[in-house]
């Protein structure tokens, strides 16, 4: 098999989603030659089935103190927004562990403060990324809703809203009339709601991503549709990424694949914990009903927002393994949790979808070149931020394949921090 060497490429991302996309364009805006390199379209994985929601909020840490106590009942609810496959099981546990090691009191507000580099500036830089393409619309200033049944429940002193509140989120507790003005459509089994406002939401992000990647490839960017099988370093320098039908060499190489990245750096000797946990979205056509916001049923963990094909609800996550097959039954579950959320939506025009997302223990991704790796550099592990996060990662792996500083603690996302303990 013969190696193709490129004369006009400074740098490859392998990965066409969300996050490979703004990490392109990063690349490409500090006058770099960039190559796109992915076996889908761009934006139409994992990326395509994103809840929407652009927060700069973000900075409440997956696993949290005490969270150790809700995990039987998620597991035994069938309904529930977590579910492993029996026999996943043993393999999960070492995950699992790492996973609530992470939400101790001591680590908590590191975590937070690591998710605030990435977020803080998220709406500010998709509007940026979006000016110039004819379809700004596609982000929309929003609130932030979450819905509860429990009056008592919804409370902004919580740690979860305190972790916001200290980071400067502007928050508001509202009752069940205004609730009701606010979103009409939603079931009157909702009491109360906490607003998180100074956000937006993307009424498409598979739309989002191929305008982002049109614009990639308007100014010169090359966009590659080829499966990546295997990365080889080369003895002088540079790195040869190989797909099912050659090779190529490139100067430096950013691994944007998400859920599947750690699986092609496994054969380096690099060992990263990163787990596939399968999100599915439902999608209602023609609902008759409309969300001006995006809302998050605090209950049972979900979010659901009016998009351009329609209502779509999306959430759950499901353990059971990179390569196993999608449950229909978690679909069908949320499109049920959906009725009850929208009680007087139509459902007679609904498609569903399956995606993975890459999530490591830490509900932090590795941004970085790998320590004794030179110019192999990693984008991955979003979890379920990858949209919001896209941003400012692209704009940190430019400045570390440019060597300028990125002026923010980037200690948090080494890749190989989980193998010095």
């Amino acid at each position: 098999m013969s190696i193709a060497v490129p004369a006009t490429v400074d740098v490859t991302v392998l990965g066409a989603g969300i996050v490979g996309i703004c990490t392109a364009l990063a690349l490409q805006e500090r006058g770099l030659r960039v190559r796109l390199v992915d076996r889908g379209a761009p934006g139409q994985a994992t990326s395509f089935g994103n809840a929407g929601i652009v927060s700069p909020w973000s900075v409440v840490p997956q696993s949290m103190p005490g969270i150790w106590k809700n995990v039987p009942g998620w597991l035994l609810n069938p309904l529930g927004p977590v579910v492993v496959r029996p026999s996943y099981f043993p393999r999960l546990m070492p995950w699992a562990v790492q996973f609530l090691y992470a939400g101790r009191k001591s680590r908590i507000e590191q975590i937070s403060d690591a998710m605030d580099q990435l977020n803080r500036d998220n709406v500010g830089l998709y509007r940026t990324l979006l000016n110039g393409t004819g379809h700004e619309n596609l982000l929309r200033d929003s609130y932030y809703v979450h819905a509860f049944r429990n009056v008592e429940a919804a409370n902004t002193k919580s740690l979860a809203y305190d972790l916001r509140y200290r980071r400067g989120a502007e928050i508001e507790a509202i009752g069940t009339s205004e609730l009701r003005d606010l979103e009409p459509a939603l079931s009157h089994d909702l009491k109360a709601a906490i607003l998180l406002k100074g956000q937006a939401r993307v009424t498409s992000p598979g739309r989002l991503g191929t305008v982002l990647a049109q614009k990639f490839a308007a100014a010169g960017g090359e966009v590659l549709r080829k499966n990546i099988v295997a990365l080889h370093r080369d003895e002088n320098g540079g790195w040869i990424y190989q797909t099912d039908n050659d090779q190529t060499w490139t100067p430096k190489l950013v691994v944007a694949m998400g859920v599947w990245s750690a699986k092609l750096l496994k054969p380096l000797g690099i060992r990263i914990p990163l787990e596939a946990e399968r999100g599915y979205h439902v999608s209602f056509a023609d609902p008759g009903v409309s969300l001006t916001h995006s809302v998050m049923d605090v209950d049972m963990k979900f979010v659901a927002s009016s998009m351009e094909e329609g209502l779509r609800v999306a959430g759950t996550a499901e353990f059971a393994g990179l390569d196993a097959e999608p449950n229909p039954s978690r679909a069908r579950g949320l499109a049920e949790l959906a009725k009850k959320l929208v009680p007087d939506m139509r459902t007679t025009d609904v498609n569903t979808w399956p995606g993975q997302r890459p999530s490591l223990p830490d509900s932090l991704p590795c941004i970085g070149e790998i320590e004794g790796f030179p110019d192999l550099i990693t984008a991955f592990g979003h979890s379920h931020y990858g949209l919001m996060m896209a941003p400012k990662t692209g704009r940190i792996v430019a400045d570390i394949v440019t060597q300028t500083s990125a002026n923010i603690d980037l200690s948090h996302y080494r890749p190989l921090r989980f193998s010095n303990r």
